[in-house]
């Protein structure tokens, strides 16, 4: 049974964050920056309130004539998002992302953010083991 743990031992427990008082164009710097898709949204306390993501500003601020250096991210951002626990099946979240048409899923564990995990985090996961598991059953039938 694969998890989402199985995934952050791997990849690590690093999540990058905005604020919702930040400005759009601020979250897109370091969106730029790391070379990622998406962003978590935390309030004053630390707490998970949303998820920023490259959709988010295709679609509610380029697309509505918004400016970026004006607009704060809450009013933009996916709020409540979906999220997961370090014990949900992989199999469950390609599910609830297909299902969703989401791409990121907050990892949330004793009510703290402790992973973001992607589609393609869960594909790469995946696809290794099951190179994993070929590599195995051809050196079993050689053997």
């Amino acid at each position: 049974m694969d998890t989402v743990r199985n995934i952050l031992q791997i990849k690590g427990n690093l999540v990058y964050t905005t604020c919702i008082t930040c400005s759009v164009y601020e979250a897109l710097e370091v969106l730029e920056e790391r070379n990622l898709g998406a962003l978590v949204v935390v309030d004053e306390s630390g707490q998970l309130v949303g998820i920023f993501t490259e959709r988010d500003y295709a679609r509610k601020v380029i697309l509505k004539g918004r400016s970026s250096k004006e607009t704060l991210v809450r009013d933009i951002m996916t709020d409540s998002p979906v999220f997961v626990t370090p014990d949900t099946e992989l199999e469950y979240c390609m599910q609830l992302m297909t299902n969703k048409f989401i791409r990121h899923l907050p990892v949330i564990e004793n009510n703290q953010l402790t992973g973001l995990i992607s589609i393609g985090d869960i594909m790469k996961y995946v696809i290794n083991n099951k190179d994993f598991i070929i590599q195995n059953l051809e050196h079993y039938i050689v053997s």
